[in-house]
């Protein structure tokens, strides 16, 4: 790789893009953890090196579709260039930060990829969106929840009615072990779908900087560096957030959360498989509002969900104005340098 110029900025930008997914590990970290933080089966400090490592070893079990969609299936490719990726980064990077300090659980994945959009929109205009892929991410944002929600749903139906004659303390005991299963199955599958976003930017661009003999493919060392960073990411942790996804929208037993985490993780295991960037936060907090409903309607804190929505809708289209501000002052940039 080229050291001097461009060989710089390169470097440059490929730090950058994992400050983002170190800030996507701060982030979303509350997403795995949240539940078997509040129903006291794990403690916080404990909590996050469990989050951590099943995050960082998500790639010996995952595929890279997910890395394809974002690196060649939102833009073209060919007009990805260093001010495209640092107006991408910047507006998702952006977004993160604020809805963090706010404590909003917003998506990571949807902020990048939608600054992801502004930024190459604002270089080339619509005819660079990839609809395709694009079209599998919407369908994502609005099916994840979904199917987080009627995962979680059936789920206590089946425990509850499965556990319906044994005695609360022993069904209470038995869910707090099968927490630490299916937590640890909700970071494996956060690890293996937003890791591969960054990964998917890093890889694009290589490739346009003509690394690699000119092919888009995603190398080893950029998974392992992706992975590291949102394991560290999650170690730093996401307190504000970890409080609103835990114990705001609703209260959760260990039996609860255990459904609330099974229905999250198989509804991004199945993502990750078809390769759409789907949204941790969105799935979770969805398998999270079907577990309260099942208990009753009014056990939801409606205000609080519908608040988390509005941050679900504003995500995309903040991040990319956000983005294309960012790639008119990288212009600028390049020409008053130049």
């Amino acid at each position: 790789m080229d050291l001097t110029g461009s060989g710089l900025l390169l470097i440059a930008l490929i730090a950058v893009a994992l400050l983002f997914d170190f800030l996507n590990g701060l982030h979303d970290a509350a997403n795995s953890i949240a539940t078997i933080v509040s129903t006291r089966v794990l403690p916080a400090r404990y909590a996050v090196f469990w989050a951590a490592f099943f995050n960082f070893v998500a790639f010996l079990v995952f595929g890279l579709h997910v890395a394809n969609t974002v690196g060649k299936g939102i833009v073209d490719p060919k007009i990805i260039s260093d001010a495209v990726i640092f107006g991408a980064l910047g507006g998702a990077i952006t977004w993160n930060i604020v809805t963090w300090l706010g404590g909003i659980p917003s998506s990571s994945s949807h902020a990048l990829i939608g600054g992801l959009l502004g930024a190459g929109i604002a270089k080339a205009g619509p005819k660079t969106i990839v609809f395709d892929g694009v079209s599998k991410t919407i369908v994502g944002i609005v099916a994840s929840p979904l199917m987080g929600f009627a995962l979680a749903l059936a789920l206590v139906l089946a425990v509850s009615w499965i556990f319906v004659r044994a005695r609360p303390a022993f069904a209470d005991a038995i869910f707090r072990r099968l927490q630490f299963v299916s937590a640890s199955f909700l970071s494996l599958s956060h690890g293996g779908n937003d890791a591969q976003k960054t990964m998917g930017i890093i890889a694009v661009l290589l490739y346009a900087h003509g690394e690699g003999g000119g092919t888009f493919h995603v190398p080893l060392w950029v998974v392992l560096a992706c992975q590291a960073a949102m394991a560290l990411g999650t170690l730093a942790g996401g307190w504000r957030i970890v409080h609103t996804m835990g114990s705001k929208i609703t209260r959760l037993s260990p039996q609860q959360g255990f459904c609330a985490e099974t229905g999250g993780a198989i509804t991004l295991f199945a993502a990750t498989y078809l390769g759409v960037p789907v949204s941790t936060t969105h799935t979770i907090t969805g398998a999270i509002v079907g577990v309260g409903a099942a208990r009753r309607v009014s056990a939801v804190r409606w205000n609080v969900a519908g608040g988390i929505v509005w941050a679900w809708i504003l995500t995309m289209p903040a991040s990319a104005l956000i983005a294309a501000a960012f790639y008119g002052l990288a212009r600028l940039a390049d020409r008053w340098t130049g």
